[in-house]
């Protein structure tokens, strides 16, 4: 049982999916998963999905129970290949309210259409959100991950700003902006 998944192999399992479907559904790629696909990380362990849509959510959810797919936590599906898919419907990763829809204009990055699938990566601010917003080790070095690589496409003010935003949504608002201060303390250290 394999317990990675790099770029190429995620885009395999996912053309297998395609094969199956007989409609569009949408996924964006959140979390470890939207670096892996964005080549920033190597591989990840766990695969992150939003499905925005709710009747495309009910329908691939009906298609992987068709393929022998488990629900094992409140967000995950796995089968025997071994991965964990957590799929998240709406406009939520995992507790994080998002904003706005990752369908709208300018809050997703295309990865590639399949047939029936659309695999998009969440925008940057979203995607560190909610990284933050989880707060652990590796979402924060994640988060300095993606800043350095994208120094010039990343407005600090404007994450600061829609990060803000975000949290005023949330019921432990105070955590989310005691995680932001943490956060801009490692970007310090990091140099950023």
């Amino acid at each position: 049982m394999q317990y990675r998944i790099n770029k190429n192999a995620l885009l395999d399992l996912l053309s297998i999916w395609d094969g199956y479907l007989k409609r569009q559904v949408h996924l964006i790629a959140c979390g470890g998963t939207a670096l892996t696909l964005m080549n920033i990380k190597e591989s990840t362990k766990d695969i992150d999905f939003i499905v925005p849509e709710e009747n495309e959510y009910k329908y691939l959810i009906k298609t992987l129970k068709d393929l022998g797919y488990k629900q094992n936590t409140v967000y995950g599906w796995q089968k025997d290949e071994g991965f964990i898919f957590d799929l998240y419907a709406g406009n939520k990763v995992y507790t994080t309210d998002l904003v706005e829809s990752p369908l709208k204009e300018g809050n997703n990055i295309l990865v590639k259409e399949f047939t029936h699938i659309y695999l998009g990566i969440l925008n940057y601010y979203d995607l560190i959100i909610s990284k933050i917003f989880r707060c652990t080790n590796v979402d924060i070095e994640d988060c300095i991950l993606l800043l350095k690589k994208n120094k010039t496409t990343i407005n600090k003010e404007n994450l600061r700003n829609r990060y803000y935003k975000t949290a005023s949504y949330d019921i432990s608002t105070n955590k989310c902006l005691r995680n932001f201060e943490y956060f801009q303390e490692e970007l310090g250290k990091a140099g950023l």
